[in-house]
């Protein structure tokens, strides 16, 4: 059968089992230590598919990285910053289950009171696969499960002896990837190891196999040996199995600003100076790997495969939509890379809670990290730390770490040191109780919500994106210029829906709709970019932006418009247990404040608090403006005319 029908079966099966995610097949996973045996729950079926997990702590103590995998069985580790031979029974991961691995206690995976990251990669033909093989010093093919050509093969003797690593990218010399090798114990460049037949036998891999030379590297005689395998660009997954979750290439960094495309957007790279020397470098978006800015700040919480030293903050690359890519900073030369897209599931596979989640600073009383719990890693907090006055409210969001904006006031950016978005559950480092502070949590999913980050061009121009769908509504800052410039807002229903994306509005005022095409360019979003028009709030060649995405998803959001009459006006969004958040501003008159209720202080049949986001005021709590709805919500006949006038029009945003 051809690929290309086997990719037909698969996406037309969907639910049968055969669609494939990259959230099936890989995780990034954070935990504390607690100095016993730990359950990870990640979601990876490692029991039944087999497959690769690495741990490393990531505090001020050094630790080594811990590898374990299905093929040599729990408890027996290598660890790529040693030459050592394999240990066995020390603790390290002594289970492999169905939905993710338990620890043992060995200290250098659940050290008391530090943190470690887990990389696990399942066994997936276009993703992973393991190989272990006896070597007999003899020129040799091997035979593999991908399903596709390596881009990257490791491989590490069971006995005591350096890791060898293949890769499409490398060249030495004038000499191929299949006469050329790196070590992941060493950050020696090509020039070290020279060309030569006797590592992978001068011969590419292919889609069933991969070649050894007659040299002790690869193939010493009666040496035990264990081959991870990574595909490139086998483009099997996602909801029509045609998209690619892996790559593996090579750029050149020249002191200039430099860029790779992906055609997705990363979440864990794994980076190598190829000629000169240079640390194995493994970055990941849940420990931090941002989309900075243009003056080479922009950091990675960087781990080196090839020593035990703890996590530190590394300049250099820059995440972006579609890639990632820097500013000519660090260090210069050719490089090459492991790329693994970001989470893919469709909204469809989630519910409402998986998505969106409200809390108030250690609800739960145990003093623990994050301060605000969600039950999912957050992408955007919508933050307040004093419902009852001042600051106001800010936005964060893990492509941008700790810094804010702030919703009332056209400030640049700011560092909110507890800020931290490295958490599996929520959000914010800082855990003192407090009822008045509270923090409304996004989750990105195609088809529901989704963050860019991008620079200005100093033109009109078209921006990538990752939502799937044309959005609806879109927030728009930018976050580097030093005088204060406004919030822009498109939203679908502006101008009552004609020429809508011609219009805009501003978060940080009360201003109605306003004709501007510089905004959004007179240009509607499509599914795959939105435009914007030239200017300081939306592309200036000297400033960086952020957007955010909002799009209506059945029974989870909508992004959506109502007339007021001055009576109860029931608002449908195709919910079924009413609306956990609500956004109204009205659109055509100056007297529109952004009104913010939530079911976590109360959308009730009697008052309901507020907020308005372009003020820093206390919430208000003695009107009720809003009652609940099953299939959304209800504004009252009592709410005022920024909420109800009759005739007058409204934009809403509302999550179940």
């Amino acid at each position: 059968m051809s690929r290309l029908s086997l990719k037909t079966l698969q996406a037309a099966a969907g639910t049968g089992g055969e669609t494939v995610y990259v959230e099936d097949v890989f995780s990034t996973y954070l935990y504390g230590g607690t100095g016993s045996a730990q359950t990870i729950t990640n979601g990876i079926d490692l029991d039944g598919e087999g497959g690769l997990v690495w741990i490393k702590g990531r505090g001020a103590t050094a630790f080594n990285h811990i590898l374990e995998d299905t093929e040599r069985g729990a408890d027996r580790y290598l660890r790529t910053n040693t030459t050592n031979a394999e240990l066995s029974g020390g603790g390290g991961v002594t289970a492999f289950n169905s939905n993710g691995f338990t620890t043992g206690t060995n200290g250098a995976v659940t050290s008391s009171g530090n943190d470690f990251v887990s990389w696990t990669f399942r066994k997936q033909p276009g993703f992973f696969d393991i190989v272990t093989y006896t070597g007999n010093a003899t020129a040799r093919t091997i035979s593999h499960n991908l399903g596709s050509v390596p881009g990257m093969i490791i491989i590490k003797t069971l006995s005591v002896g350096d890791w060898q690593v293949y890769h499409r990218g490398l060249s030495h010399s004038g000499g191929n990837a299949n006469q050329t090798l790196l070590r992941l114990n060493s950050s020696n460049d090509t020039s070290s190891y020279g060309n030569s037949t006797s590592y992978w036998n001068d011969t590419d891999p292919t889609s069933t196999h991969f070649s050894l030379g007659s040299g002790n590297d690869t193939n010493m005689n009666g040496v035990n040996y264990v081959a991870y395998l990574f595909a490139h660009d086998a483009q099997d997954f996602g909801e029509d199995s045609d998209e690619a979750i892996i790559k593996c290439g090579s750029y050149t960094n020249s002191g200039s600003a430099w860029s790779v495309d992906l055609g997705f957007e990363p979440q864990f790279l794994f980076t190598k100076l190829s000629d000169g020397p240079g640390s194995w470098q493994l970055t990941d978006t849940m420990r931090g790997l941002l989309a900075e800015d243009k003056t080479g700040t922009a950091y990675a919480r960087l781990l080196k495969a090839e020593v035990a030293n703890a996590e530190n903050n590394a300049a250099g690359i820059n995440i972006t939509s579609t890639g990632f890519d820097g500013y000519g900073n660090g260090d210069t030369g050719t490089f090459i890379y492991m790329a693994i897209r970001r989470p893919q599931k469709p909204v469809s596979e989630f519910s409402a809670t998986d998505l969106f989640a409200i809390d108030t600073r250690n609800s739960t009383g145990d003093g623990n990290e994050p301060g605000f719990r969600s039950g999912f890693p957050v992408d955007m907090s919508l933050y307040d730390q004093n419902l009852a006055g001042s600051p106001g409210y800010r936005i964060l969001s893990r492509k941008t770490g700790t810094k804010y904006l702030d919703t009332s006031s056209g400030s640049n950016q700011q560092n909110l040191g507890t800020g931290d978005f490295d958490y599996m559950n929520g959000f914010s480092s800082d855990t003192s109780t407090s009822t008045n502070a509270i923090s409304w949590m996004w989750r990105r999913a195609p088809g529901y919500f989704d963050v860019v980050a991008y620079p200005g061009a100093g033109s009109a121009q078209t921006i990538d994106h990752n939502l799937g769908v044309a959005p609806e509504m879109i927030w728009i800052k930018n976050r580097t210029y030093l005088s204060p410039e406004d919030w822009v807002v498109g939203h679908h229903h502006l101008n009552n829906g004609s020429s809508p994306w011609n219009y805009q509005v501003r978060l940080n005022t009360t201003a109605s709709e306003s004709s501007n095409a510089q905004g959004f360019n007179n240009t509607a979003p499509t599914a795959t970019q939105f435009s914007v028009g030239y200017g300081r709030r939306q592309s200036h060649a000297s400033y960086v932006y952020i957007a955010y995405l909002f799009a209506s998803a059945d029974g989870i959001s909508k992004v959506g418009s109502y007339a007021g009459t001055g009576s109860d006006v029931n608002v449908d969004c195709g919910f079924t247990s009413g609306a956990r958040f609500v956004l109204v501003k009205r659109v055509d008159a100056y007297t529109g404040s952004w009104y913010l209720w939530d079911s976590e202080r109360g959308i009730v049949s009697g008052n309901d608090p507020y907020v308005t986001l372009e003020t820093a005021a206390a919430e208000t709590t003695t009107t009720d403006y809003i009652d609940p709805l099953s299939s959304g919500f209800t504004i009252t006949s009592s709410a005022p005319g920024a909420l109800n006038a009759s005739g007058a029009r409204y934009i809403f945003y509302a999550i179940a």
